[in-house]
C-alpha cells in the first residue's frame, strides 16, 4: 500500500478492536486496514464496526483480509465491513478498491 502512494500507519500485531478505533480516530484516517489470519474476522470485524459506530466515525472505511473464506464475505459485508478481502488476493484490486471508493466519498462530501 505504500509502494501505492498511500500514508500506512502500522499498529502491530494482536490489536484490540478498541486500540484498532482508538488508533483511527488518533490519526484520522480515511481506511482501516485490518489483516486476520487467525479466523477471527467473523468476531473481529464486526467488534471494529460497532465500536466505530458508538465513537462516531463508522464513515471511516473499514477493508480487511486474511483466511476469509469466499462464502463468509457476504456475511461480513452484512454486517457493515466495506469490503473483505479472501485469501489469495493481490494488492492490486485493494489498491483499486481504496482509491475509487475513498475519492468517491470525498467527492460526495464536497457536494454537502
Amino acid at each position: 500500500m505504500r509502494d501505492a502512494g498511500f500514508k500506512v500507519i502500522y499498529t502491530g500485531l494482536r490489536q484490540t478492536p478498541e486500540s484498532i478505533v482508538d488508533a483511527t480516530i488518533g490519526e484520522d484516517v480515511d481506511v482501516v486496514g485490518v489483516s486476520i489470519l487467525s479466523g477471527a474476522h467473523i468476531t473481529l470485524f464486526p467488534a471494529i464496526r460497532k465500536l466505530m459506530q458508538e465513537k462516531e466515525c463508522d464513515d471511516i472505511l473499514l477493508i480487511g483480509g486474511g483466511i476469509i473464506p469466499e462464502d463468509e464475505i457476504t456475511q461480513l459485508e452484512n454486517q457493515g465491513i466495506d469490503k473483505p478481502f479472501a485469501s489469495g488476493t493481490t494488492t492490486d484490486p485493494i489498491i483499486e478498491y481504496v482509491k475509487k471508493t475513498v475519492s468517491d466519498r470525498k467527492n460526495s462530501e464536497d457536494l454537502i
